[in-house]
């Protein structure tokens, strides 16, 4: 007997051909696994009713080793099988991940991983309870779990205990081929998620950034102009190092911001400052690319981005030339808040536009911050002449006590 799997085009082969040669494949629209065989010179398709590609190789082996059980599309065949965890982010992996944007389908990938080998491949969701939730968040806090193997902080411990409720939730209202929910309920739902409870959100100052500014183009020419345009943005490192020619209008001075380079898949344009211009012809002259060729090209492949790991190496190196202590929080991320608290004047609608941002809540849980110089000018403006006739027309001009 002969087995192959071609990975490409995602198809298994068991047996001999013009003997007992069986095909099993995942439908291309639905990824229900389908066997098929020829029976009296006739090619025959039927359909497995599920989506488990080791189990749909396992039963072409069967059937080509001239398994007597119940033959592909019996009845017999269509009896519910137990969803193990493995199945179900398989399920899960095929068809709602790819949807995602690239960073966020890598670390589905990762989570899966993760949970499969914390709570077992064939573990069965609807038996996960209280127990496996607080022992995972003990083990991942003290880094005994998890691809770093370091401890982690809440806020990575809510985000992969967040993974796991949206996928059994999906599951709860997903239904199989024969109209079969995939899980009768979320075992997890209504579970506290931990929360991290004095987050490190550093908002880089002015005075670091223009000592980063001044120590740029020792780094590089890429990196200098990364964080001009990431200062004079707004934007995620991740963006900005992914731009192409074709996102940027000189003209116009506008940047498009693509769907699948953002975070939120939110894609926009915004308008650009000078300086960031300014920037942008430094990158013109000298990467001569246009079109669809990388603003900020890979040192050893002009054809490729910059990847995550090279702005990092170049920020940490900026750091040290600019003479600034190492902190926890101050990098890429230091500078998108920086451009919030920067811009707090200005109408919310307005701000989120500019940076990119979905939900005005977000930028005032994460990002703005009022430093001390902000909040003394704002108990000023209190005190200011107009406030004091503000605060008598609403007490109907009697003086309030204690305000002179």
């Amino acid at each position: 007997m002969m087995a192959r799997t071609k990975r490409d085009r995602r198809t298994y082969s068991a047996g001999e051909w013009g003997r007992n040669r069986v095909r099993v494949f995942p439908d291309p629209r639905t990824g229900v696994m389908q066997i098929e065989w020829r029976e009296d010179r006739r090619r025959l398709t039927r359909s497995l009713k599920h989506r488990d590609w080791a189990r749909a190789r396992q039963q072409a082996d069967e059937f080509a080793a001239g398994f007597n059980g119940p033959k592909p599309g019996d009845e017999r065949e269509t009896k519910p099988q137990p969803l193990t965890l493995k199945a179900l982010f398989d399920i899960y992996g095929e068809e709602v991940t790819p949807a995602k944007s690239e960073r966020a389908r890598r670390f589905d990938r990762a989570a899966m991983k993760m949970f499969l080998g914390f709570l077992g491949k064939h573990r069965k969701p609807e038996t996960l309870s209280q127990r496996d939730w607080d022992r995972f968040i003990r083990q991942r806090r003290a880094g005994k779990i998890g691809p770093s193997g370091r401890p982690v902080s809440d806020r990575t411990v809510e985000h992969d205990l967040k993974f796991l409720l949206a996928v059994l939730n999906w599951a709860a209202k997903s239904r199989d081929e024969e109209g079969r929910l995939l899980l009768d309920s979320n075992p997890l739902r209504g579970l506290k998620v931990p929360k991290e409870k004095n987050p490190t959100r550093v908002v880089l100052t002015h005075a670091e950034y223009e000592a980063l500014l001044q120590v740029s183009a020792r780094v590089d020419w890429r990196f200098r102009v990364a964080l001009v345009i990431a200062h004079e943005t707004g934007h995620r490192i991740g963006s900005i190092r992914q731009l192409r020619w074709a996102d940027i209008d000189m003209e116009r001075g506008t940047i498009r911001w693509r769907a699948e380079n953002e975070k939120t898949g939110y894609e926009h344009r915004t308008p650009i400052t000078a300086e960031a211009l300014a920037a942008l012809r430094e990158a013109r002259i000298r990467n001569s690319g246009s079109g669809n060729c990388p603003v900020f090209p890979a040192p050893k492949d002009p054809s490729r981005c910059l990847d995550r790991s090279r702005v990092r190496v170049w920020w940490d190196k900026a750091q040290k030339l600019a003479g600034l202590e190492p902190r926890r929080g101050r990098g890429w991320h230091s500078l998108r808040r920086k451009f919030a608290s920067d811009l707090m004047s200005q109408p919310l609608k307005v701000l989120c536009e500019l940076g990119g941002w979905k939900t005005a809540l977000t930028v005032l849980q994460c990002y703005q911050r009022a430093d001390e110089d902000r909040l003394r000018e704002a108990l000023a403006d209190r005190r200011s002449p107009g406030s004091r006739t503000h605060l008598a027309g609403i007490n109907g001009g009697h003086r309030t006590p204690g305000i002179p």
